[in-house]
């Protein structure tokens, strides 16, 4: 490894008879030396998944040459055992955050840990959560539920010092449990064109703070890959964007049946998009699938109720599978850390063949 620059070291002053002063090498020392970023430097030296056998021998090179060693406050961060575990979400009056913090709830108080919520519901909220780290000091993990972060607040949170695993979502190098957002979106599709449909649309929403999420994104890529497949030209009038609400897939409903040449049938990117659409159409007059045929996505109970087709998510196996992740890595135990949770068709009776037209 070539020799360090000639000169004052990190934090010298030099007076007119050598070094005044010499403060401690830092993380930031490291990164800036290494050529990488803090948080690869923790992770390097906790010897953490999510960085390569070479960079972690250089990190671990310049940090023994600058005589840097992680403090002792910061490395006991991951044995205090609290008994506590963070769990960061978006929203909890939403279904799919609902269950997934009751699965992951009762995953780790079986293991007797307590849980710590935080609800960072917008893009102010999450800044605010990631500059301030509220936890820190105060857990012994901390679970990110499908939450929207930038790869820098995810490399923030990792600083912490202490497990980061993420339940309904992946990222690079870090534990998590996640679905196959596009395949779902494509099998659900794929039922509609079995039954014989070519006139489908999609409906989906839109945050209202404006947060791009990755499942929304990769659905709607799932969609187009069935319809493509198939040969089937994709209309851009079916493909239906209205801003979250409870009434969201009614209101997609009326604008789709106002088109002059409606879909005969009818994805939803979630259960309850497809339930409220389902409602819409009820009012409407129209019947479910001799007129119209719907199918969405999660697995929620509305759906039982509604007899609509879905794609099951299976969102407790997701919540239960983090939770074993998180108390693995706590205990240094061995074991999966990527976990890709399998989708199941759940075929009722909203669909059925097109009507001729």
């Amino acid at each position: 490894m070539d020799e360090p620059p000639q000169g004052a070291a990190p934090g010298a002053d030099e007076g007119p008879s050598g070094p005044a002063s010499l403060s401690p090498a830092n993380m930031a020392d490291v990164a800036r030396l290494a050529g990488v970023s803090i948080a690869t430097v923790s992770r390097a030296l906790r010897d953490v998944p999510g960085v390569g056998e070479s960079t972690r021998r250089r990190v671990r090179e310049v940090a023994d040459q600058l005589s840097y060693v992680v403090s002792p406050e910061a490395s006991s961060l991951s044995r205090r055992e609290t008994g506590r575990v963070a769990v960061v979400m978006p929203r909890m009056d939403v279904w799919f955050y609902s269950m997934m913090l009751g699965g992951l709830e009762r995953g780790l108080r079986a293991e007797g840990m307590d849980v710590l919520v935080y609800q960072v519901p917008g893009p102010a909220e999450r800044g605010a959560f990631v500059r301030d780290l509220p936890a820190r000091r105060k857990v012994d993990a901390v679970v990110l539920a499908a939450l929207p972060l930038s790869p820098e607040q995810r490399d923030r949170l990792d600083l912490l010092g202490v497990p980061l695993v993420i339940a309904g979502g992946a990222a690079r190098g870090l534990p998590h449990v996640d679905v196959d957002d596009r395949a779902m979106a494509r099998l659900a599709v794929e039922h509609l064109l079995d039954a014989g449909h070519r006139d489908i649309a999609m409906v989906r929403t839109s945050d209202t703070d404006d947060t791009t999420w990755d499942a929304d994104l990769l659905r709607v890529a799932g969609f187009r890959d069935a319809l493509a497949a198939r040969g089937v030209p994709e209309r851009s009038d079916l493909l239906v964007t209205e801003p979250w609400a409870v009434d969201a897939g009614s209101r997609a409903l009326d604008r789709l049946v106002a088109l002059p040449q409606p879909p005969t049938a009818v994805f939803a990117y979630s259960d309850e998009l497809a339930t409220a659409l389902s409602m819409g159409a009820l009012r409407r007059g129209l019947r479910i699938p001799e007129d119209l045929s719907v199918i969405g996505i999660d697995g929620h109970p509305t759906a039982a109720v509604m007899g609509l087709s879905t794609v099951d998510q299976q969102v407790e196996l997701q919540a239960a599978t983090a939770a074993e992740i998180t108390v693995r890595l706590l205990r240094g135990e061995a074991g999966e850390r990527s976990v890709r949770v399998p989708h199941v068709l759940v075929t009722r009776g909203s669909v059925g063949p097109p009507a001729a037209r």
